[in-house]
């Protein structure tokens, strides 16, 4: 079995969220944008929801995100940046706002699990052609 590696290329990164966006895909170019920017595990990323990163009362994204870490247990504030900020505002366009971000197409307002993400992610890179097997570390 080959082993899986994470993506360490800038352009590598870059290909695969571009190849999610370009194929009308902006849930998982979401998912590349903010395992890259915020540098979450995937089982916290996947837990987020929309009142964590957007402001409904004020109608904008918030500057500053609170994490709990499921596997430490401590606490994270992450800033949005302008690239996380731009991909929450086009996928925010077609979502269903309210509950998590990364919804999974089998359930109301459940997340996709990490094994989808990962495949997500493989079957993006395997479409890139990319000369090894991918994780989501």
């Amino acid at each position: 079995m080959t082993a899986t590696l994470p993506i360490r290329d800038n352009k590598q990164v870059r290909r695969l969220a571009a190849y999610f966006r370009k194929i009308g895909q902006l849930r998982n170019y979401v998912l590349i944008v903010l395992c890259v920017n915020t540098a979450l595990r995937i089982c916290d990323l996947l837990r987020l929801t929309w009142d964590d990163v957007y402001d409904f009362g004020n109608g904008r994204f918030r500057e500053n995100v609170s994490v709990t870490e499921k596997k430490t247990g401590k606490s994270k504030i992450l800033a949005l940046n302008k690239r996380v900020i731009e991909a929450l505002s086009a996928y925010r366009a077609e979502a269903a706002i309210g509950g998590v971000i990364f919804v999974s197409r089998n359930g109301t307002n459940k997340a996709i699990s990490r094994q989808q993400a990962y495949r997500i992610i493989r079957a993006g890179a395997e479409a890139l052609a990319f000369a090894f097997r991918v994780s989501c570390h």
